[in-house]
């Protein structure tokens, strides 16, 4: 079983990787570690037996250096508050990263949404909106889809910041149907960025994406959007998992069709698709022989015990913190190139700008113009580590991976702007 470690604590151990890189002293190893607020809201919910359940929510946000907080809201019964903190800190580091003039902030509730009804749904994201709503909006903190949440819910997060405010503004969230300012793009923006970044990994490493082989850790939104990319680009995605399972085929899947399999089974599980050559575990996905490995579901999933039995040659994290820092070690000795989530995953976030700098200019731009946008921003990000990695780091065969050279451009742009504020 794969074990859960504390992902605040391992946040901050990859922050003082990067803090010994720039040479930053305890001070503002410190500063940049703690959170600037953190905000714990009672969520009640009128249940369907007539009864009034209290949910427990958080609003961490660690740093806005670089602008108002940005990051998303996730609905789980795994979700504490070092998991929020942990994605928080990530948060600024991923905003940094993609040159986005935005902080770094993360929400959630710990509840298991699959056993809440569509009524008691609305009412636990409006009442837990209505409570942090004083800590949020257009020029403070900007929330956003994250596991388990989507465009209805950020609907009912405007309704809520309507209601309490009496304001109509629609840039106060992002990934909002299409109806109230959202974008097309943005349901496939994380997973288009994956697949680009992953891509962009494969022609410097192989020459190209053609015919390398994929195993993808997590069927959701951005496990399916990067598996139909990839599919696209030539690459053959032989391994697909989710909460149950997963399976395999060495001809490869479309994932189109494992995809449409799922829906029309309503509550159905990839583990049940029919066209498989073997059913798998996701541990043993993540030890498959392929050339690209795409863990895509949730953090601390490759842990140290699993570190010396992955054999893909290139990891892209599309889940926020997959890799522990000691199962990264033993990565990076054995020759592993390691794209790390606050480059892989940025597409997210960067088309959320893209949305809020629409919304506020009311209206400017078309689903194409914004496609590109996000496929050039991401692929710049991405050759701009590479070159750091290699000409600073060592690159391949060094002792750094790319997480670390990630982390020391993004983190060195904040610590930029903090001294400028006069804030260390």
């Amino acid at each position: 079983m794969i074990s859960r470690l504390d992902p605040y604590e391992e946040a901050k151990k990859q922050l003082r990787v990067t803090s010994s890189i720039l040479g930053l002293s305890e001070e503002e190893y410190e500063a940049l570690a703690t959170p600037e607020r953190i905000v714990q809201v009672k969520v009640p919910v009128i249940m369907r037996d007539g009864k009034v359940k209290h949910f427990v929510g958080w609003r961490v946000q660690h740093n806005s250096a670089l602008g108002p907080y940005k990051g998303g809201v996730r609905y789980s019964s795994e979700t504490n508050l070092s998991e929020v903190m942990a994605l928080a800190m990530w948060m600024t580091w991923k905003n940094s990263l993609a040159g986005l003039p935005y902080g770094g902030a993360k929400g959630g509730i710990q509840v298991d949404p699959f056993k809440l009804n569509q009524l008691e749904l609305m009412q636990i994201s409006k009442n837990y909106f209505s409570a942090i709503t004083p800590f949020v909006g257009v020029d403070l903190d900007i929330p956003a889809p994250d596991v388990n949440t989507n465009p209805q819910t950020m609907a009912w997060f405007l309704e809520a910041y309507e209601e309490r405010t009496g304001r109509m503004e629609l840039g106060v969230v992002t990934g909002k149907p299409v109806e109230l300012g959202g974008l097309n793009t943005r349901i496939y923006s994380t997973g288009l960025g994956v697949a680009t970044i992953a891509e962009a990994a494969a022609k410097k490493l192989w020459g190209g994406i053609e015919g390398r082989t994929v195993a993808i850790q997590g069927f959701g939104n951005v496990g399916y959007y990067t598996a139909k990319f990839l599919a696209e680009r030539g690459a053959k995605v032989v391994a697909i998992s989710d909460i149950k399972g997963g399976i395999y085929s060495s001809k490869g899947f479309d994932p189109e069709k494992v995809k449409e399999f799922i829906t029309k089974q309503g509550s159905g599980f990839v583990i049940d698709y029919q066209n498989v050559e073997r059913r798998i575990a996701n541990e043993e996905l993540l030890t498959l022989d392929v050339d690209i490995l795409v863990p895509a579901a949730v953090e601390n999933v490759i842990t140290p015990e699993l570190g010396p039995k992955i054999r893909a040659k290139l990891i892209v994290e599309g889940a926020n913190g997959p890799t522990s820092p000691e199962a990264e070690e033993i990565l990076v000795k054995k020759g592993v190139v390691i794209v790390p989530d606050i480059l892989a995953n940025s597409g997210g976030v960067i088309m959320s700008h893209i949305e809020w700098v629409n919304n506020r200019m009311g209206g400017w731009i078309t689903e194409d113009e914004a496609k590109a946008k996000l496929i050039q921003k991401m692929t710049d990000s991405f050759n701009a580590v590479w070159e750091f990695w290699e000409k600073r780091l060592g690159g391949l065969g060094g002792a750094y991976s790319m997480r670390a050279a990630a982390q020391a451009i993004a983190v060195d742009r904040v610590v930029r702007a903090m001294k400028l504020k006069g804030l260390i």
